[in-house]
Formats: structure tokens, sequence, C-alpha cells
């Protein structure tokens, strides 16, 4: 029997895929969370930590910037606790994310796509903005918050070493924050040093281009800009995936497989996909499914 619904968070489970190799591929079915991705595990962990701290109180608001799940799962907690929250995304965000954070209550602020994160204009700034400006107001601010990735270092890096028994040796994640790549894999990196830690990212961001990003489609991946929730000394490889191979990925996952993923979803799939001549018969790697192709029916990619 489970508490409320916030305590069904976590504990997703593990699928074998059955990709053509003699190693063990495995995805860890983070859609499957009560919010629909794996943004669950972030947002409530730094709701509570902040109500522990006092900047987050009774009645308060919630502001923050988000390509939709972080916002998402924010709208389900903040629904749940009696909070109001105000979520600025940026205009690439699907319709069905839209809809499911006014679904939740949420006040929902559309702002122009933007190559740079301080750009005035951009999603962040304008959620930092209205922060600023909003009295009992609190901003988890996901892309500087330590506390992101400790969510992901106290709950998913566990949670994958017990279910393989100890026997991971490759964590593949998509990096947009930073958190959950660096997160579940410091955890998983100090029970096991010889754990690859594998972050995937989009070909044309920030990090990809060396400071020189350029649009892409895919959402909630991308490494867009510094942030210190991105533990570079964790990890052992970034793999840039482009929009045609992510995305591409999305209908082979579904038709094939059978599973209906989101598209940092795909991008993994892919990155996966491309390194199994790398991969040796003992080897077991686990991928991170964060959202759910659902979110994303309306863009025609399937």
């Amino acid at each position: 029997m489970r508490g409320n619904l916030l305590d069904a968070i976590g504990n997703t489970p593990l699928a074998k895929i059955p990709f053509d190799t003699l190693a063990g591929i495995f995805a860890k079915l983070e859609y499957l969370n009560p919010g629909g991705s794996i943004k669950d595990r972030s947002a409530l962990f730094m709701i509570e930590e902040a109500e522990k701290e006092g900047l987050l109180k009774p009645g308060g608001t919630i502001v923050e910037a988000s390509s939709g799940n972080q916002g998402i799962a924010i709208a389900m907690i903040g629904a749940i606790k009696g909070y109001k929250v105000i979520i600025t995304v940026s205009e690439k965000v699907s319709e069905e994310k839209i809809k499911t954070l006014k679904a939740y209550g949420a006040e929902v602020i559309i702002c122009p796509s933007t190559d740079f994160i301080e750009d005035p204009k951009n999603y962040h700034s304008q959620a930092v903005a209205i922060q600023k400006k909003t009295p009992n107001s609190f901003m988890p601010n996901q892309y500087f918050n330590l506390s992101n990735p400790k969510a992901h270092y106290m709950t998913l890096g566990p949670e994958i070493w017990r279910q393989t028994n100890g026997k991971i040796t490759h964590y593949f994640a998509a990096a947009g924050t930073g958190g959950t790549i660096s997160g579940a894999g410091k955890f998983l990196k100090e029970q096991n040093p010889k754990i690859k830690v594998i972050a995937v990212d989009v070909d044309t961001s920030f990090h990809a281009t060396g400071g020189n990003p350029k649009s892409y489609k895919m959402e909630g991946i991308g490494i867009d800009f510094k942030s210190p929730c991105l533990d570079e000394s964790v990890i052992d490889e970034f793999l840039p995936v482009s929009d045609k191979h992510g995305l591409g990925m999305l209908k082979i996952m579904a038709s094939k497989y059978g599973f209906l993923i989101g598209t940092s979803s795909g991008a993994v799939a892919y990155a996966v996909q491309s390194y199994l001549d790398k991969l040796e018969k003992d080897d077991l790697a686990v991928m991170i499914f964060g959202d759910s192709g659902r979110a994303y029916l309306s863009k025609d990619y399937y």
C-alpha cells in the first residue's frame, strides 16, 4: 500500500531492450512516475528541501523555468501541497506539455526560443524576473540548484544499483541541467569506479559546439550553458546526437520494441545503439527513459 500520490514517486522498473548484442541492455522507465517523467524526483526533493529551510511557506508561489517536465512535476506537487505555480517555457515546448501544466492549475508563460540563457527574453531570465517581483515566492531553479543532482544521487542511483544487483557497467542518460547524469553517476561511481558514465547531449548544444549553439527540436536534453549541476568529473564520455538521429529513433523504439518514449529518450536510445560494438558479453548497460512519447504526439515524430 502507498500513502499519498507523492509517495509513489520513484522505484520505477527496469525493462530489457532486445538490441542486437550479447550485452544486457536495460531501460529505466522514468515515465511511469505519477507526473510522467524523471523530473518528479528532483522537483519533490527541491520543494521539500525549500520547505524545511523556510524558503517556501504555506500559501506561497513556486516559479520555475522548464522545458516542460520539471514544470509539470512542480504543478502536480503544487496542486497537492496547495501552492500557486507559475511556469515559464520556451515556445518549442509541445502542446501536450502546456495543456498538462494548465490541467494541474499552473499559470504558463510561453517565451521566445533563444540561443543564450542570458537573453532577457529567455524563459529562464523571465522566470527569475517574475520570482523577484512575486511576494512569498520560491524558484527551485533546476539549472543552478545543487539539490537537483542530489535528488538523483539519493534516489535514482541507489535504485539502479539495487535493481542490477551491483552488476551495472555502463550508465547512459540525457544531459540537460546535468542533474540526472551527474547525481546518479556520482553514486554509481562511488559503488564501483569502473562503471562508465556516459552523457548524451545534442550535437548543436552550447557544450557540444564549444559555446556556439544552434537551435534544435529535441526537448529535455542539451547542455545549453555552464551549470554547477553538471559534474564533468564523474562523466567518462559525452555522446552528441543530432535531431535527425534522436527523433528518427522514436518510431523505431515504438513500432519495433514497444517503447513509446520522448525526445531525450530517443537520443539516448540512439546513442546506446551506436555504442553496442564497444560492449562485451558480460556488460550491463542502463539507460534512462525520462518521459513518454505521449507528450509529443502532436509533433508527428512517430
